[in-house]
């Protein structure tokens, strides 16, 4: 069982190539996946030759599973993919237009170029209702301030990644949009009732569920008036009883970064992946501490030895990991790179992108 919990984890790597010691721990862990920063991209090529090397290990792992290969490249300021990439607006942007067709061609075009490198995950759209205008993190990533207008065009946009062959991940469940704390720094404290939370934040989420999501993440929230005990990522209440049971998610769920200090300022470093998973999370995040994977590991694997959490949990969330992998991800390598194919196609991207962000986009643009 030991030999499962490495699938469970994705992780971040340091620079714009993979280390031998990375290599190492990637293949002895049988990690399930690896997210992309900034720090790890140089160009389109590079990214492309770092992540078909990536994918070779996995025929060295226990598993024998590919990767997956994850990125937040939303549009606007969260965009990882910078210099010889299209530069997308923020989605907000499209709730002002309000074109669900255009929604569908936006996240499809973006997946194409996630997909010609080699990313296969996308951690977006973001589906949070943006109540709190003065909100330091969300902001214009949030596509509207009305639930409805968010859920028809996050539809779309999930409906878009996944015919690109990209995953979708929606977030930040169960919405992060009335913060006026950031995460990354301290625990926002939410005081919105779940009567509330129905009726706003979660209607986006559930228009998503049933645009075949496959994958969720959790924020790192304390709603007091709903689990005044534990944020979100942690809570049994809002991951099992409401995310599992009164919505009936049936894919992965995935935690935030469990490095932000949301978590870290309040929690012992061993008790968050521990309790994540207690909750219900499948597949825990760490994307900068490079020491951290090692220790999660380390930490399930005694809180599996001392029944904290069981064997049936465990084989639980790896066969949803391994189930998606199969469903959706290829062992096969890409074609071999040809920069100019991959030129003419951002080139094509970028008008439409252009045409977003000015607020009128041509129908041949939405049709081509």
């Amino acid at each position: 069982m030991l030999e499962k919990i490495g699938q469970l984890l994705i992780i971040g790597i340091e620079g714009k190539d993979l280390t031998e010691k990375e290599a190492d721990f990637i293949v002895r862990n049988d990690i399930g996946g690896v997210i992309l920063f900034s720090r790890n991209i140089e160009s389109p090529q590079q990214v492309f030759e770092l992540n078909q090397k990536i994918q070779k290990l996995s025929k060295k792992t226990h598993s024998h599973a590919p990767f997956f290969i994850g990125i937040d490249q939303e549009g606007g300021r969260v965009a990882r993919l910078k210099e010889g990439f299209t530069q997308w607006p923020p989605l907000s942007k499209l709730g002002e237009i309000g074109s669900t067709s255009l929604g569908f061609k936006y996240a499809h075009s973006m997946g194409e170029e996630l997909m010609s490198v080699g990313i296969n995950l996308d951690f977006a759209p973001c589906v949070d209702v943006l109540t709190n205008p003065k909100n330091p993190v969300i902001g214009d990533r949030s596509i509207h301030s009305d639930p409805e207008e968010v859920a028809k065009i996050a539809s779309s946009l999930v409906r878009g990644y996944i015919k690109s062959g990209v995953i979708p991940c929606a977030k930040h469940f169960p919405g992060h949009g009335n913060t006026s704390v950031d995460s990354h720094e301290e625990l926002p404290k939410e005081s919105t009732d779940y009567k509330t939370l129905q009726d706003r934040e979660l209607v986006p989420f559930k228009k998503v569920f049933r645009s075949r999501l496959d994958m969720v993440m959790t924020s790192h929230i304390l709603f007091e008036n709903i689990d005044k005990d534990w944020p979100v990522t942690l809570s049994q209440k809002f991951v099992q009883d409401i995310l599992r049971q009164e919505y009936r998610f049936r894919g992965l769920i995935i935690s935030d970064d469990l490095d932000m200090k949301a978590l870290a300022n309040h929690y012992d470093d061993k008790e968050i992946p521990v309790r994540a998973f207690q909750a219900g999370v499948d597949l825990l995040l760490y994307c900068n501490d490079f020491s951290k994977p090692q220790m999660a590991l380390d930490a399930m694997a005694k809180a599996l030895k001392d029944d904290v959490i069981t064997a049936q949990r465990v084989d639980d969330s790896y066969q949803r990991v391994l189930d998606l992998k199969k469903k959706t991800l290829s062992s096969e390598p890409l074609p071999d790179w040809n920069e100019e194919a991959f030129q003419q196609m951002v080139a094509h991207h970028q008008k439409l992108a252009d045409a977003v962000k000015s607020g009128s986009v041509p129908a041949d643009l939405i049709q081509s």
